[in-house]
């Protein structure tokens, strides 16, 4: 063992999956808060239930893998198997824990602004009529019922498909059946009732539950019962014994519709006789059976939370333009000073759509450079691109196929580019293109060719964009521009480069990076300089960084932690972390940005990027980070950190234990201040003092 940690407690690292179930257990928490607009709370709730699909497409996936293949421990040091029952049984009382919110609280919100979910038997006879006739018109043709019997076998049951077990009766000789009825994916999750009063939906398997005897005519239909399958979506490509990525990788998505299952979802009231049916040929075992209460596939939930009904919405957030751009020139903006930029707050489409736009039709540009990780359906950023690369700019792009769960769109949108005339490269064998970069190269009015660099820590998606809490460093320093063309050229081309001037990059030296600022504080803090460490990330859960940090809080030096998601670190345990408090913010927007601070005595580092504090961004994805060097806008960062930290703002506080408490109000029972709202009211935020 490392003699530097041989006196830290076995017990220090919380468990990874059940941090990121407490994760979306603060999103549902937000959806039973009744002082957030309701069609807000729909929307959590459906949030909650995209978010636990994924969860276990990947995360539980991959410990049934970790269990099947003899792997003794997780990454946090528990077996997979107790980690396993564990998740289950977390996720069994929050499964449930949203069905109440959904029944008792928000659904009968809704009823009372006149926005109904009704089921079958709630309708009249005019909607009965309406329903039938769309029925035959919209669903019938694509519906299709699949017998199982001697000559029919079970079918294959699709991921997160919505289906119906159904059970017939012949009345001929009372030969008992069962066959399955898939939802059509291309169905709303619910129906609205148009032929009555607005604002009145059923669901889709309700209305096709309805009319299961003209699909199944001149049989008794004895039950039905609603099911939904999760399957193993991960996908495995050996880059190193495949010829052509891309290929291989679609092949890889096809296989990604058989992956094996790891969760059986039922409605509760399904009979043993019909689940003892679906468990045997889907071979789904006990632990994996999910009786949920009420309707299945709460995700379609966002359908109801689209309803025109501003009032019961968020308050709209109209972006602003930053002051240094609207003199009009962006290239002269960016040559006169570097440029931070803070979504949604301040506008994507006026400063980084914008900066592709004009580079796309400016004369002067001769080159663009850019990695594309996901990117919206009609991307105008790959627009931009096309329209550069046709008018005879040098354009190379990145595309990153790898992206989970957006593999097939960026196969398509490589495709567009090549068609166009684009250099599209596919990134480095082994690792994952996360890092977030655009380059353009003029030829300025003084004949200096000049790069003008963006680096990012969001997707160069204009539809997430509006949602996603993002920051971006425009720069024409000859520093930035350099690191840049160099980790491009890496990219492209044969690298070992290392070490960059203003950039950190991974695999090859952001790990070594933090732990030597790290490392610097813990120094800084013994010579009695200042030292503190402000981290904002979207996950924490490396455990050689959460090393890192508890050495540093034995030191003495003060860390502050802002984490969305999951966090395997254990704040304020005495000897050990009692200088560390670890926050989390969730609200309208999704907190994306990633923010490291370092005290660096009286010369303080402030980095933005890409990387999360996981092994897979610090060891398996090539990550950069940027170093911000003007002076105004660190302060503006850590006015951002500090603002966050404070006890004053609203945000969950993490526990030793592992249990998150929320603080919304002080001890008066004043609300506290709620720091998306205050960046919404102060666009360009100043430092908070003290």
């Amino acid at each position: 063992m490392d003699p530097t940690i041989a006196d830290l407690p076995p017990d220090r690292f919380m468990d990874r999956e059940e941090g990121w179930l407490r994760f979306n257990q603060r999103v549902l928490e937000l959806a039973e808060d009744e002082a957030i607009p309701l069609l807000e709370r729909a929307r959590f709730l459906a949030i909650f239930s995209s978010n636990l699909d994924e969860f276990f497409m990947v995360r539980v996936a991959g410990l049934k893998r970790r269990i099947a293949t003899g792997v003794s421990v997780t990454s946090s040091g528990h077996h997979p198997r107790a980690v396993l029952e564990r998740v289950s049984e977390f996720t069994r009382e929050l499964v449930l824990r949203q069905a109440a919110c959904y029944e008792d609280s928000v659904a009968p919100a809704l009823r009372e602004v006149g926005i109904r979910i009704v089921r079958w038997n709630e309708l009249d006879d005019a909607e009965h009529e309406y329903l039938h006739g769309y029925f035959r018109r919209s669903v019938y043709p694509l519906v299709t019922p699949f017998a199982v019997d001697s000559a029919h076998p079970f079918p294959y049951i699709s991921g997160r498909s919505l289906n119906l077990a159904v059970t017939v009766r012949d009345p001929r000789d009372e030969r008992w059946m069962f066959a399955r009825v898939k939802v059509p994916g291309s169905l709303p999750r619910f129906i609205e009732l148009t032929a009555g009063a607005g604002g009145r939906f059923v669901p889709v398997e309700d209305v096709i539950a309805a009319h299961l005897p003209q699909l199944f005519e001149g049989m008794e239909v004895v039950e039905h019962h609603a099911f939904r399958v999760t399957r193993n979506a991960d996908l495995e490509v050996d880059e190193d014994e495949t010829d052509n990525l891309v290929q291989s990788l679609e092949q890889e998505l096809l296989r990604r519709r058989f992956g094996p299952l790891v969760r059986l979802e039922v409605e509760q009231s399904i009979s043993d006789e019909v689940l003892g049916i679906l468990t045997r040929h889907l071979g789904a075992e006990e632990e994996e059976i999910y009786r949920v209460p009420g309707p299945l596939n709460l995700a379609g939930l966002s359908q109801i939370a689209d309803v025109d009904r501003p009032e019961l919405c968020f308050p709209p957030l109209v972006p602003v333009e930053p002051r240094a751009l609207t003199s009009g020139d962006l290239f002269a903006s960016i040559r006169e000073r570097e440029i931070l930029v803070h979504h949604p707050y301040e506008s994507f489409a006026t400063t980084t759509e914008r900066f592709l736009s004009l580079a796309a039709s400016d004369p002067k540009v001769v080159a663009i450079k850019q990695t594309l990780y996901r990117t919206s359906g009609d991307s105008p950023i790959v627009e931009a691109l096309i329209e550069a690369a046709r008018a005879g700019k040098e354009v190379v792009v990145l595309v990153e196929v790898k992206a989970r769960f957006d593999e097939q769109n960026n196969i398509q949108w490589a495709r567009k580019l090549e068609d166009a005339g684009c250099h599209v490269v596919y990134g480095v064998v082994g690792l994952k293109t996360h890092c977030k970069l655009s380059m353009v190269i003029r030829q300025d009015d003084d004949g200096l060719l000049r790069r003008y660099c963006h680096v990012g820590t969001g997707n160069y998606n204009p539809a997430t964009a509006r949602i996603y809490e993002d920051l971006g460093l425009f720069s024409a320093s000859p520093e930035v521009g350099e690191d840049v063309s160099d980790l491009f050229n890496s990219l492209t081309g044969f690298s070992r480069k290392k070490h960059y001037r203003r950039l950190l990059v991974a695999p090859s030296a952001l790990r070594e990076g933090l732990l030597n600022q790290i490392a610097g504080e813990i120094d800084n803090c013994r010579r009695g300089e200042p030292a503190h460490i402000r981290i904002k990330v979207n996950s924490l859960v490396d455990r050689e960084i959460v090393d890192a940090l508890y050495r540093a809080s034995q030191a003495g030096v003060s860390v502050d932690l802002w984490v969305r998601g999951s966090c395997v670190l254990r704040p304020g345990v005495p000897g050990l972390s009692e200088n560390i408090r670890v926050r989390s913010i969730l609200g309208r927007f999704l907190e994306h940005s990633r923010v490291f601070v370092f005290a660096n005595g009286w010369r303080p580092q402030v980095w933005i990027g890409s990387a999360d504090l996981m092994p897979r961004n610090l060891d398996r994805r090539v990550e950069a980070l940027v170093r911000v060097s003007d002076p105004e806008q660190c302060r503006r960062l850590v006015g951002l950190m500090e603002l966050a930290m404070s006890d004053g703002t609203s945000s969950w506080r993490l526990r030793p234990d592992g249990t998150w408490e929320r603080a919304t109000h002080d001890a008066d029972g004043d609300p506290l201040l709620d720091l998306q709202d205050t960046l919404r009211g102060d666009r360009h935020l100043r430092v908070v003092e003290g």
